[in-house]
């Protein structure tokens, strides 16, 4: 893995000749574009297009659907849907990011040879495609995995299922979601605001209905019928994932790697409410999951050069235990080394504390402290190197 120098000029290649340039940001697992007032990419197309702006440059940014738990390669042909419908087969340069399993379908989608549908759409895609910049992938699986495979891990997911092919189980989420509704006005009242439970019935049950069409039933309703990542992300499944899908020639590739600080008893106290304490302890669990050995199938350790940046970008020591949260740091670095950053899983896309004047956006405290200066210069790295002339990066 080569890394990236911070220094790098931002020449933009196959940027600054073409006047039509698309940039699809391409969401993850449990992934959506918008349900109610939530958003994915939290602010990201405003500070990413800043960015792309101070370079001499005005791209259009797509923030794409996906299937929530759906096959990597459902994922890819849905990818493929949207980036045809948003004009990117008349595009003269076409840029993807990808969060988390969002960076696998893009590998996927521009793998030489792959043939997601009848016809040469996904070539003439890849033909057209400059960079592929994954954030927090698990490009070598991740032991979370594992757990979604184990009894209860399935048992939630059919609960889910159910909850969205039932009648008794959309009244049932929908008679919930008002409850917290209720509750979270009586939560105010007594002087505990913007917490989880104010987000969820401002952003997200304020504006749910019964409609077949409402956006939380039909991405339940998504969930139900495909669960094939879940099985896919492990460790093993990406292990067969990597044997078969190639780099395209021509297509840099590069990846923002991030690792949380490790679970403190103490950090606990530091949360400063029983609602951000609660969602620490949450993130500890998974992180500590997320730490487990892979088995038989261990994360390659990243290149000399790049091991040093990631050494030199922590303030903790960065080992195969390393993880966001959600993925293991190691599994994360694939090509050029965009970025490191001090950050959880979520922090990357904008779901940080006061993102935005937003204290409620922090969904997975974890105390890395990653605030608004580091969102901006994140994204202003993933600019950087969209635009940046230099060697194609090898995994």
């Amino acid at each position: 893995m080569t890394c990236l120098s911070p220094s790098a000029p931002a020449i933009l290649r196959g940027m600054a000749a073409n006047k039509r340039t698309k940039l699809f940001l391409v969401p993850g697992f449990f992934g959506f574009n918008s349900i109610g007032a939530l958003n994915y990419f939290n602010r990201v197309d405003r500070v990413l297009g800043e960015a792309l702006a101070d370079l001499g440059e005005t791209v259009d940014i797509v923030e794409c659907e996906t299937m929530p738990t759906g096959s990597i390669r459902n994922r890819s042909l849905r990818l493929l849907d949207e980036v045809v419908a948003a004009g990117g087969l008349e595009a003269d340069a076409i840029h993807f990011v990808g969060h988390s399993t969002g960076g696998l379908d893009i590998r996927l989608l521009l793998t030489p040879g792959v043939r997601l549908r009848p016809g040469d759409d996904e070539g003439e895609v890849a033909a057209r495609t400059r960079t592929a910049i994954t954030l927090c992938t698990p490009h070598f699986g991740t032991p979370l995995a594992n757990y979604g495979n184990s009894l209860q891990g399935r048992n939630l997911l059919q609960f889910l299922s159910v909850m969205a092919t039932s009648e008794q189980g959309r009244y049932g989420l929908f008679a919930a979601a008002q409850l917290t509704r209720l509750i979270a006005e009586f939560d105010d009242r007594l002087g505990r605001r913007d917490t989880a439970l104010d987000v969820l019935a401002k952003r997200l049950f304020k504006s749910i209905s019964l409609s077949d069409d409402d956006p939380l039933w039909q991405f339940l309703q998504e969930m139900s019928e495909d669960q094939g990542a879940v099985v896919q992300l492990t460790p093993a499944g990406m292990d067969l994932f990597n044997a078969a899908v190639n780099d395209r020639p021509g297509v840099r590739y590069g990846a923002v790697v991030t690792a949380a600080p490790p679970p403190r008893f103490r950090r606990l106290a530091q949360m400063g409410s029983i609602d951000r304490g609660t969602r620490y302890t949450v993130f500890s669990l998974l992180h500590r999951l997320t730490a487990s050995r892979p088995g038989n199938y261990p994360y390659p350790s990243p290149g000399t050069e790049a091991l040093r940046h990631l050494m030199d970008a922590f303030p903790f020591v960065v080992e195969r235990a390393s993880n966001d949260g959600i993925v293991p740091t190691f599994s994360q670095s694939y090509g050029v080394l965009v970025h490191a950053a001090v950050a959880d899983h979520l922090d990357v896309v904008g779901q940080f504390y006061d993102a935005g004047g937003q204290p409620y956006a922090d969904w997975l405290p974890s105390g890395s402290a990653f605030d608004e200066t580091a969102f901006v210069e994140l994204w202003r790295r993933i600019a950087d190197f969209m635009g940046t002339e230099g060697d194609l990066g090898t995994s």
